[in-house]
């Protein structure tokens, strides 16, 4: 199976003058330089109804969650938890996210997210998901990138990215092709 898969990098932040920007900005660098997968954005800001209306459109995020192979979800530590824009959305639908893999990128304080990450896999599990065991983790995030939006240990952020995905992608091709072969809705019910 050589055709390109889709891989879905969803914010989890939709906070003003948010960090998640240049975070998932340096991710995207780093993911369109690779090759075999195309690249989804999942941004609940971008989801979100008319000025009056706060509520996410789901049918569109289904459809984008429907389309992807696999995710990358980027997400704050936000009180030692994970945001509730990021809650909403992934509770907006249930079977498409069924038998993908999902990893993580994550930033915040001392801990770096992974309080809200570990939260997440408790989460992504009840919708049938996998969670890959490798994440990417910022500690102290503002202090991790320049101006620009680099980071200062760059070769070492990459690392982390290139062996998340490594597994990442072999997840999506296996899952993929059990899907293809049995239809995961009826195993799920």
């Amino acid at each position: 199976m050589n055709e390109k898969m889709t891989i879905a990098v969803v914010y989890g932040s939709a906070r003003q003058g948010r960090f998640c920007d240049t975070v998932v900005n340096w991710a995207l660098t780093e993911l369109w330089a690779e090759s075999g997968f195309r690249i989804t954005l999942i941004d609940p800001l971008e989801l979100k109804g008319t000025a009056g209306d706060a509520t996410l459109n789901a049918e569109a995020l289904e459809e984008k969650i429907a389309e992807a192979d696999a995710f990358i979800v980027v997400t704050p530590e936000y009180n030692h938890g994970y945001p509730a824009p990021l809650k909403e959305l992934i509770d907006s639908c249930y079977e498409p996210w069924h038998a993908k893999p999902v990893g993580f990128i994550s930033y915040g304080g001392v801990s770096g997210g992974l309080r809200a990450v570990e939260q997440l896999r408790q989460v992504f599990a009840e919708l049938h998901t996998v969670t890959i065991r490798d994440t990417v983790s910022f500690s102290n995030v503002w202090a991790q990138f320049d101006t620009a939006g680099n980071p200062f240990k760059a070769a070492e952020a990459k690392a982390g990215l290139m062996v998340m995905l490594r597994r990442l992608k072999w997840w999506a091709r296996a899952l993929k092709t059990a899907r293809a072969e049995n239809a995961y809705s009826g195993i799920a019910a």
